[in-house]
């Protein structure tokens, strides 16, 4: 897969410059494709950051050319309703409010939301209206932290 392709090649580029690879979503559209790219630090991200990981970033994709079409590059922060792109990132949102929607039907459903219990491994267990309901990673499609701004 192409994502696991480019995050295999970023990956280790962001983290020498001090940041956390968070993940990042590849899409390709009519006349381009986007690149985004989540980078994090322990103490917040500045427009600096992505700045200067865009720039390093663009000049490993021009020497490599993973991407052989038109494509936007963007870098950003994880934000507080985070994606998550992995289950060892839910291990670490136990706990936390949680928004997902999955590749098939669990329990007579593609969406859901709760909060996040457990994680062993592949399979997470969230809490969704008085019900507990463990997935596997592979069947969700997007997963994000649902920090309880909904209402507002």
């Amino acid at each position: 897969m192409k994502q696991d392709k480019l995050s295999e090649l970023l990956s280790p580029i962001v983290e020498d410059l001090g940041y956390r690879f968070w993940g990042l979503e590849y899409q390709v559209r009519k006349a381009d494709a986007l690149l985004r790219i989540y980078i994090d630090h322990e103490n917040g991200i500045s427009v600096d950051d992505c700045a200067k990981v865009s720039h390093e970033v663009a000049g490993i994709l021009d020497v490599e050319e993973p991407i052989t079409m038109a494509y936007i590059l963007e870098v950003s922060s994880p934000g507080m309703d985070r994606i998550l792109f992995s289950a060892n990132q839910f291990s670490e949102f136990i706990g936390e409010d949680v928004k997902m929607k999955l590749n098939q039907m669990v329990d007579k459903r593609r969406k859901i939301k709760g909060k996040i219990v457990s994680v062993e491994g592949e399979q997470i267990t969230i809490e969704s209206e008085q019900e507990q309901i463990t997935i596997t990673f592979d069947q969700i499609m997007r997963a994000r932290i649902n920090p309880g701004f909904d209402g507002v």
